[in-house]
């Protein structure tokens, strides 16, 4: 029984996954299944790092240039690094084709350990206990000169991970967690 249950979610995941690229515009699709470098600027914002990365040369990921990322990525405060999901970068990647804009993304969160995810949590209501920041599977970001509201829509069409929206704050969240909105 366990067996079946297995392989039922196992081909209900392949569904909904050739299901989710099936709805991506013809462009994106091509550049996902076409091989091709996948380069991503970043600026962050605590730091005042930026960093140009090729982390994908078309055929795998370029670890030298994740390990860049992961560093730019890592928690400042404490200054630990962790390995972010690839899947996180291939998602911004994926945003700004979609979106049709290559312009820095602007890191106002990636990683953060237990500590100051506990921290920022007690200093404010929106920050979850179990967040997917402490896993290396999330960022909160924005692009200079794009409109949340359509790095949004972007982001939901994608139906990749989490889509948090801020607003106030200024910026997105997404995650490699399941797809969901808030």
């Amino acid at each position: 029984m366990n067996n079946i249950d297995h392989n039922r979610r196992k081909w209900l995941g392949i569904s909904v996954a050739a299901l989710g690229l099936s709805l991506l515009p013809q462009s994106v699709l091509a550049a996902l299944t076409t091989p091709h470098p996948r380069i991503l600027r970043f600026d962050n914002l605590h730091t005042g790092e930026t960093l140009k990365a090729e982390f994908f040369d078309g055929h795998r990921y370029n670890k030298s240039e994740l390990a860049r990322l992961n560093y730019l990525f890592r928690d400042f405060r404490q200054n630990k690094v962790k390995a972010i999901d690839p899947k996180l970068f291939d998602q911004i990647y994926l945003l700004q084709m979609l979106m049709g804009i290559n312009k820095p993304v602007q890191l106002v969160s990636g990683y953060r350990s237990l500590a100051t995810n506990n921290m920022l949590r007690h200093a404010s209501g929106g920050v979850a206990k179990h967040s997917y920041h402490t896993r290396g599977q999330a960022m909160d970001f924005h692009i200079d000169g794009v409109q949340l509201i359509y790095i949004r829509k972007a982001a939901l069409k994608m139906r990749a991970g989490g889509v948090g929206f801020y607003p106030k704050s200024h910026f997105i969240h997404i995650d490699t967690g399941p797809v969901r909105t808030w």
